[in-house]
């Protein structure tokens, strides 16, 4: 049966504080992927919305979730306090995977993650509490703040770092070496950490979709 076409502005919960997401489901859609956005970020990224329209030509569903609350979000950009609470951000993208399998027309579908810059250590942290995730994507990510979590990660996990974000590459090799999951370093020739260089998004959204087309 051919599903429908979904988009909306849903609201998830996590301990009784609310969460905005916005989820789009392309007609008979073969997974969904939940995006962990990174530090001083929101659903509203750019860079994440470019990816996920990628994936939904691509036949992916995707879930784009702000992982503070209003209310956080207004603290942290004047402290920071919250932007590197990863135990915080991780418990939330599991709170959005038990939303999914809640989800009538979404529940069955496979999931995967998405994570950029220190969303990545959250999304790393909701594979090792939700092991039936397919597949995880890390862009520019910080894995290496997923701690104890990464040994009991064994989900197929697909590293891309800029070529020219050094530092990053050496956190990502560093988090590969403590991981037991099938993973995976891919470099982007020349790109820095936003990827803003002239095909530099279009190289991780081929990555990222092949990825989770193998995966999930």
């Amino acid at each position: 049966m051919r599903s429908p076409d979904v988009s909306e502005a849903v609201q998830i919960s996590d301990a009784g504080e609310l969460l905005d997401a916005d989820l789009q489901q392309p007609p008979d859609a073969r997974g969904l992927i939940i995006f962990a956005h990174g530090s001083g970020s929101s659903r509203f990224s750019s860079r994440n919305r470019h990816v996920a329209a990628s994936l939904n030509r691509g036949g992916f569903a995707t879930l784009l979730l702000d992982l503070l609350t209003r209310d956080e979000e207004r603290i942290d950009v004047r402290t920071a306090e919250y932007r590197f609470d990863i135990p915080r951000l991780g418990r939330r993208v599991v709170a959005a995977s038990d939303w999914v399998r809640q989800r009538e027309i979404i529940r069955e579908l496979p999931i995967g993650y998405f994570g950029a810059s220190t969303g990545a250590a959250a999304a790393l942290i909701a594979a090792a509490e939700r092991p039936d995730a397919g597949a995880v994507v890390s862009r520019g990510g910080r894995p290496d703040l997923a701690a104890d979590a990464l040994s009991r990660v064994r989900t197929p996990t697909l590293l891309i770092v800029g070529g020219a974000d050094l530092p990053v590459i050496e956190m990502n090799e560093d988090a590969m070496r403590r991981m037991q999951a099938p993973v995976e370093l891919a470099i982007v020739p020349h790109a820095t950490h936003l990827f803003e260089e002239p095909g530099a998004l279009e190289e991780v959204e081929r990555l990222a979709l092949d990825w989770f087309r193998r995966h999930l």
